[in-house]
């Protein structure tokens, strides 16, 4: 995993996981990779992924089976959209919102380049199958 200097380490090891679990790659009741096995996976302390771990919990997206492991919530899939989607509507759209405002980007200009988007990962998906 590649780091940035914008996130805390934890958090952008949330990301991951949080997109694991929206791609379905983790279902709801499937095992997660160990505190251990996730730190040298990424190459971090495992302090760090225990802070990621006590972070997705206190969320709900994750919990711990006490000598077993940590599995994905039975409504973690719903928590995690809910989770990301808060996110994406107090952090991410304002920054887009205001380089909208300082190209001079309409909303229906922006419909354009999303229209052009999902076309082109539907063409993406086609050349897979």
């Amino acid at each position: 995993m590649d780091f940035n200097d914008n996130q805390p380490i934890y958090m952008q090891i949330a990301d991951h996981f949080c997109e694991n679990i929206l791609l379905q790659k983790w279902q709801p009741g499937d095992r997660i990779p160990s505190v251990r096995e996730m730190a040298v996976k990424v190459e971090v302390n495992p302090n760090t992924v225990m802070r990621t771990f006590n972070y997705l919990q206190e969320k709900g997206i994750i919990f711990n089976k006490r000598g077993i492991g940590y599995f994905v919530s039975e409504d973690g899939f719903e928590r995690t959209r809910a989770l990301r989607k808060q996110d994406f509507v107090t952090k991410e759209l304002p920054i887009v919102f205001k380089a909208m405002q300082l190209l001079q980007l309409t909303v229906d200009d922006l419909l354009v380049y999303y229209q052009q988007y999902q076309k082109d990962q539907n063409q993406g998906m086609d050349k897979k199958k």
